[in-house]
């Protein structure tokens, strides 16, 4: 049985990542920086490690060898960051990738696995033109995530050198925004919370209330799942395919129209369907589709999820909450939000 330890597994991502490569048959070590897990890994047959990224030393609790793929997931992200703080970005990203990639070099790893913003492409979305995989990477000039995004591009650069000096494989992944469930549906702009607009959306429609749609009716973007996105990591574990940058995405869009109608439909009361009110006014989302045909063609990728199904999907893990013992209730994250 393969080995594949993975960093930041108690995040959204990571989370699912461990159940999924378990249910494949891996030998999972999931890890995170937070001293205890609730006992929710044990639960689900996953060794759980605390470990600090920006320690060294902490890492010895984790194997020394025989480890086939290491996963790293572990990051400051402006979505959850309280406040601002760039040198976090930095000691985050960029230190603690490296502390990562030294243990992976101890323990022997074949594959490694890294997820990078969409923010280093964002300067070509706005059209619904396929954004490849091997774009010229950039960083947005002057914003919240401008110095996350340049660290997320040097620990890339530090991956492939590694890789060129010790000979393992690896697979960076450019993340676009993933959907999945979290008992949390706030997150910061700036350093300040505030409601998804997916969730506040979600509300809306259960209590019939009218649902406002900023912008173009029409604009369109790729709707991600995360059990679609698992899969691609296993992709990286498993396939053929060659070291590199990978986009993930299903490679259809769905227009921002169509995205209010299927949470109407999906989360709604029929007997009291919430009215869409359309504010042209008001900021439009980005329009933007990432290529997948790479990732398709050398890592066999097949998505399962389009958007209803995730979305009936959605409504069954909030029902479920079966994260609880990792992440709490929703009450736990709403306080002082209106």
């Amino acid at each position: 049985m393969k080995t594949i330890v993975i960093f930041g597994a108690t995040g959204k991502v990571g989370c699912y990542t461990a159940l999924y490569l378990k249910e494949c048959g891996y030998g999972v070590v999931a890890v995170g920086r937070r001293r205890s897990d609730g006992g929710f890994f044990a639960d689900n047959g996953i060794t759980y490690r605390s470990v600090d990224i920006l320690s060294p030393e902490s890492f010895a609790v984790l194997p020394q060898e025989g480890v086939y793929g290491v996963v790293h997931m572990a990051a400051t992200l402006p979505a959850t960051m309280e406040g601002y703080d760039p040198h976090e970005y930095v000691r985050s990203n960029l230190d603690g990738t490296l502390n990562v990639l030294d243990y992976a070099v101890r323990a022997g790893v074949i594959r490694f696995v890294f997820p990078k913003s969409w923010t280093d492409i964002t300067y070509m979305i706005g059209t619904l033109e396929p954004i490849p995989a091997d774009a010229p990477v950039k960083f947005p000039l002057n914003d919240d995530h401008s110095v996350y995004a340049i660290t997320k591009n040097a620990a890339c650069d530090l991956i492939c050198h590694y890789s060129a000096k010790y000979g393992f494989k690896y697979f960076i992944l450019r993340f676009p925004n993933i959907f999945c469930y979290h008992p949390n549906p706030t997150y910061h702009v700036d350093g300040k919370k505030r409601w998804t607009g997916q969730r506040a959306v979600i509300e809306d429609a259960r209590h019939g209330r009218p649902i406002e749609l900023w912008g173009d009716p029409e604009a369109a973007r790729d709707v991600f799942y995360v059990k679609d996105c698992v899969q691609i990591v296993e992709k990286c574990l498993s396939s053929d395919g060659a070291s590199g940058l990978y986009n993930v995405g299903t490679g259809k869009v769905v227009t921002r129209m169509d995205q209010i109608k299927g949470i109407i439909e999906v989360f709604g009361d029929p007997a009291n369907p919430s009215p869409i009110v359309v504010r042209r006014d008001k900021p439009s989302s980005p329009t933007y589709l990432l290529d997948i045909s790479k990732t398709v063609s050398e890592l066999g990728f097949e998505p399962r999820y389009d958007y209803m199904t995730y979305l009936c999907d959605l409504r069954d893990e909030m029902e479920k909450n079966r994260f609880e013992k990792l992440w709490g209730r929703e009450s736990d994250y709403t306080e002082g939000l209106c």
